[in-house]
């Protein structure tokens, strides 16, 4: 394990030059000090945890401190957002601090959110609140425990700056990990811009340092882009299945790897609603749950338009063609499982809508439903939880034709059933109620729930010893909680 001055790094998104990023110190936080870490994420930089405890550790993620070798960028893109084109955004509180290789080789970005003023800030103030930190931590590590694909969080440094939002609040600083934090408004920037040579420069960057493979195949530009369109699908696929709404799907806080990015009003579903919109400002619904599928082909679309100079127009739509394909087979893989089952069927996703369109009009708890119908047998399991559906009628016969699908999958016991589906289907989850107790425990200066929260989520699928009440439906002040992007 390594100490914090031992960390190697290798800045190779700095190396591109001043047209894609300006370099920008980071503002120190008044009396940094350590809210929570993650071990797994320290992991990733082959950390020792013990350092985390360190007054170093909060001076260097609080911004008093900087490594010789790292050099901190403020990185410009551009990006739609709710549908319209801006021409500029850009780090506006965050600084890619620089990359770091770890002994398995891998590079890891060093982004610190809440780093202060850019000349992207755009009349911000640059600062991230306590709140705001401590959801990004929460949700970053919640999803990867989940199987999520996600940006990593290390840790969270409060502090006694004053920051003003809606009231007076607490700075704090998160420090993201991701293997590459390039954007679909990267592209779109250089594209709009009219800057080809820059743009021809970021997708050799992204090409030869993310998707190496790709350059075995005829058109190495169209292989990368198809990728890109299976991970966002897959991505997408599990962000349905788990009922997670990310809340802001502009273009500039999507991943050119795939990954759930820039985590600001987001929520999982307490009980089941495809309508549900996560965004307080989001009047229209534009982000709501259900629309999360047709906007992921929407920002590709927008992707695929700053690309043409590389790829056909035809070969482009080709491949955003295989985006709901993908989706479609992803999701229903997962909701097989979710459901037990181990072989597919013709009719699973009519037994899947099914479900969902019984749960929308019973306001069942999303998670916990699949949960207990892998506690025992699928007929005792129905028959327990028939109790929570509006429609009895309604749910018996979709009880009738699921018992007959799992009698149909196979004959493996009770107990296999219950390992199969436990593995698949959490105990615990990411409420915004939970978020928001821990939330103000570390607002009145005690981080024990949120270090406690963070412990639970990161094993899910484990039902854990003395932490029922992490597993219980929401109060109904919970599930009313309004997030809005500076949550």
């Amino acid at each position: 394990m390594k100490a914090l001055d031992e960390l190697t790094f290798d800045n190779r998104f700095a190396r591109l030059g001043d047209a894609f990023s300006t370099h920008v110190l980071p503002e120190p936080l008044d009396e940094p000090r350590l809210v929570v870490a993650s071990k797994a994420a320290m992991a990733l930089l082959d950390l020792d945890p013990a350092v985390a405890e360190t007054s170093v550790f909060a001076e260097l993620f609080g911004g008093h401190k900087l490594w010789a070798e790292a050099e901190p960028r403020a990185m410009v893109y551009s990006g739609h957002q709710f549908g319209g084109y801006t021409p500029q955004l850009g780090d506006g509180r965050g600084l890619l601090l620089g990359e770091v290789y770890n002994q398995a080789g891998e590079h890891w970005d060093l982004h610190l959110k809440g780093a202060g003023m850019t000349p992207y800030s755009r009349m911000g103030d640059g600062r991230a609140v306590l709140r705001s930190s401590i959801r990004e931590f929460l949700a970053s590590e919640a999803l990867h425990a989940l199987g999520i694909p996600s940006s990593r969080a290390l840790c969270v440094i409060g502090s006694s700056t004053p920051v003003w939002r809606e009231k007076q609040e607490r700075g704090a600083m998160v420090l993201r990990l991701a293997q590459s934090h390039i954007r679909f408004g990267h592209f779109e920037y250089f594209y709009y811009t009219k800057k080809p040579e820059q743009q021809a420069e970021l997708a050799e960057h992204v090409l030869n340092l993310h998707y190496p493979e790709c350059r075995e195949q005829p058109e190495p530009y169209l292989a990368m882009f198809r990728e890109i369109v299976e991970r966002n699908a897959e991505m997408i696929a599990k962000w349905q299945a788990y009922g997670f709404c990310h809340g802001v799907m502009n273009t500039d806080n999507m991943s050119i790897l795939g990954i759930t990015f820039d985590f600001g009003p987001f929520a999982f579903l307490d009980d089941f609603d495809a309508h549900f919109i996560c965004n307080h400002s989001d009047h229209e619904g534009r982000y709501s749950f259900s629309n999360q599928v047709p906007i992921g082909q929407w920002n590709l679309s927008a992707l695929a338009q700053a690309l043409t100079p590389f790829i056909s127009v035809d070969a482009l739509k080709e491949a955003l063609g295989l985006y709901l394909p993908f989706y479609q087979a992803h999701y229903l893989d997962l909701m097989r499982r979710r459901l037990g089952l181990t072989t597919a069927e013709d009719d699973d996703q009519k037994l899947v809508e099914g479900l969902l369109k019984l749960m929308q009009n019973s306001g069942v708890d999303y998670t916990l439903f699949f949960r207990r119908l892998g506690d025992e047998s699928a007929e005792l399991a129905v028959k327990r939880l028939r109790d929570d559906f509006v429609d009895l009628a309604g749910f018996d016969a979709w009880a009738e034709r699921y018992k007959a699908r799992v009698a149909r999958d196979g004959n493996d016991s009770q107990e296999q059933r219950r390992e199969r589906m436990h593995a698949v289907n959490p105990l615990y989850i990411l409420r915004n109620y939970l978020a928001q107790n821990a939330i103000a425990a570390a607002e009145a200066g005690d981080y024990s729930e949120v270090r406690r929260l963070h412990e639970v989520l990161s094993k899910p699928f484990e039902e854990q010893a003395g932490m029922e009440q992490y597993a219980q439906r929401p109060p109904d002040w919970g599930k009313h909680l309004e997030i809005s992007c500076s949550s």
